[in-house]
């Protein structure tokens, strides 16, 4: 008995014909999706960041970091050195100018002050003893013009007696001569008398004179030194609190070694350090801000200190107006320095894109919203939020402005979800 044959539907044949017809009809589908020209990414667009363009105020700024200090700071060091005595105050405390903070005992300096004092008193007696030799030698010298005077008017009589018994031939010549000769010898010796005491006198007074003046600096050295002996005893120059002090009874200090601080409490500044790149941007009466309790507080560089340290350099900012509230020294703070004042820009919302293109193209979103063509464009200054857009952007364009490492170097990216 014949049994029919049941004809199939889905033979082999058919397969592979439906399954070339599936493969062009893909082709014909991708054909025209890349019909625009160029290479094209599918991309699902929940895997990246879109922004949106915008116009507005923008102005230059840097993040630093900064720390709070009190707005002026006395350093306190050892201007001799010497062994810690005593110590009176303790960190922390709040002292008034000239209170005493501790003590150094230096015996060298004490010997030193010992031995000036021993050759300013024996100064003192070459100073004595010469004034009493010119009193003295005044005293003789008076003597002999006294003796001399005497002399003379002796010879003065004798010889006005010679010359009158000359005139009566009563005396003989080598007598009369003998008169005349002791009269002018006498008044010679006078003479040479006074000249030795004149020169005696201005001799004796330019020794004084110079021993006087070595008395004097002798005197002077000894009160620089003593001086020195009382700057042992280190003091508070101003009033303010005690916040630092690093000395212990017995521990050895060195001159110019720093001892401590003073911390004047009438307000505070900001000391932060910024990069060096902004060296030749940063300059006194540039502004800043802090935020501190939901509040914003103004700041201006009162001083660039221009010395380069492990490629930073530091600035001290004061507070123009009100300081916050319970800020405490030490304490750190970000601080928005700006570089530049505020202008009217069109604007880019910072991202990652900006590691892989440099700025000089983006993706920017089509008005479909389904797709993103690369597109040219040219971007200014920076700040940490926003990018400066100078061509290719006007606000109100949609930019992916994630990072583009995975997307490769595509002419257009198609959402394959929308």
């Amino acid at each position: 008995m014949d049994r029919p044959i049941e004809k199939k539907i889905w033979t082999t044949r058919r397969i592979i014909w439906l399954s070339g017809g599936l493969a062009l009809l893909v082709l014909i589908i991708y054909g025209f999706i890349t019909a625009g020209g160029g290479s094209v990414l599918k991309i699902d667009s929940s895997r990246i960041t879109i922004s949106e363009v915008t116009e507005g105020e923008f102005q230059e700024f840097i993040p630093v970091n900064g720390t709070v200090t009190p707005i002026k700071t006395f350093y306190l060091d050892a201007v001799q050195g010497g062994m810690v005595e005593e110590i009176f105050l303790e960190e922390g405390t709040y002292v008034k100018a000239g209170d005493p903070i501790l003590k150094l005992d230096n015996t060298d300096l004490q010997l030193d002050i010992m031995f000036r004092e021993a050759q300013l008193f024996e100064q003192i007696n070459n100073l004595r003893n010469t004034r009493l030799a010119m009193e003295q030698n005044s005293l003789r010298l008076r003597e002999q013009l006294l003796e001399i005077d005497h002399q003379i008017d002796n010879a003065k009589r004798e010889y006005e007696r010679s010359v009158s018994l000359r005139d009566k031939n009563l005396i003989s010549k080598e007598e009369y001569d003998r008169a005349i000769e002791n009269h002018e010898y006498y008044q010679m010796k006078r003479e040479l008398t006074l000249e030795t005491q004149r020169q005696d006198s201005v001799l004796r007074t330019v020794q004084i004179e110079a021993l006087e003046a070595s008395v004097e600096r002798m005197q002077a050295n000894l009160a620089v030194v003593k001086s020195k002996l009382d700057k042992l005893t280190l003091r508070a120059p101003i009033e303010g609190q005690l916040t630092s002090l690093v000395a212990e009874v017995g521990e050895s200090k060195a001159r110019g070694q720093r001892l401590g601080q003073i911390d004047v409490l009438e307000g505070f500044k900001i000391r932060a350090a910024v990069d060096e790149y902004y060296i030749s941007r940063i300059s006194k009466g540039q502004s800043g801000e802090i935020r501190l309790g939901g509040r914003s507080y103004q700041l201006m560089i009162t001083k660039v200190y221009p010395e380069v340290r492990d490629g930073r350099f530091e600035i001290d900012l004061e507070f123009q107006g009100a300081e916050p509230e319970g800020i405490r020294r030490g304490q750190t703070v970000q601080i928005r320095l700006a570089l530049g004042d505020l202008a009217r820009a069109v604007m880019l919302a910072r991202g990652g894109f900006y590691s892989k293109t440099g700025g000089n193209w983006v993706y920017v979103v089509g008005e479909s919203g389904d797709e993103a063509t690369r597109r040219d464009i040219r971007l200014g200054r920076q700040n940490p939020q926003v990018y400066e857009v100078l061509e290719g952007l006007q606000p109100g364009d949609l930019v992916v402005t994630s990072s583009y490492d995975n997307l490769g170097d595509f002419d257009r990216l198609v959402f394959k979800d929308k």
